[in-house]
């Protein structure tokens, strides 16, 4: 005689999962117009883009990204500003080297600068390549400044 396996076949499916959130879907959403967006300009200044995207975060996060803004454009003008998956990004030769992601992108605590492979940022075998930031005090702003100086190499 034949056994069935009944624990098979009386189990609860498991919950369905889409492997991706809302806000993690709107994100690839806007880079994906971004994208779009950036095949049609031919001047390829996205900074008016990047401050725009800027002037309508909520604080505390406005405040952060303009400061953050003017920290990179003053100690790396040669890295052109685009958005990212909609933050503020820059980059050098169209590769993204750093960027700022708002707490309320994702509801987080916390907003994050971070680097990509790019930036030139080696320290021996391991180094940070993203910060959390609840404030930004004028000892932060001097690390961002030199950090990103390190990163165009």
């Amino acid at each position: 005689m034949a056994t069935t396996n009944r624990a098979a076949k009386t189990a609860k499916p498991a919950e369905k999962y889409d492997g991706f959130t809302d806000d993690e879907r709107g994100a690839m959403k806007e880079r994906a117009k971004e994208l779009k967006s950036a095949r049609r300009s031919t001047k390829g200044d996205e900074e008016p883009a990047v401050l725009a995207k800027i002037a309508e975060m909520a604080e505390p996060d406005r405040t952060r990204a303009e400061r953050i803004h003017a920290i990179v454009r003053a100690n790396a003008p040669q890295l052109s500003p685009k958005l990212w998956y909609g933050m503020p990004a820059y980059a050098r030769d169209g590769k993204v080297l750093c960027f700022y992601q708002a707490a309320q992108k994702f509801n987080t605590r916390y907003a994050t600068f971070g680097f990509n492979d790019v930036a030139s940022l080696d320290d021996g075998t391991m180094w940070p390549t993203a910060f959390a930031m609840t404030e930004l005090s004028p000892a932060d702003e001097a690390m961002i400044g030199e950090l990103v100086r390190k990163a165009v190499g």
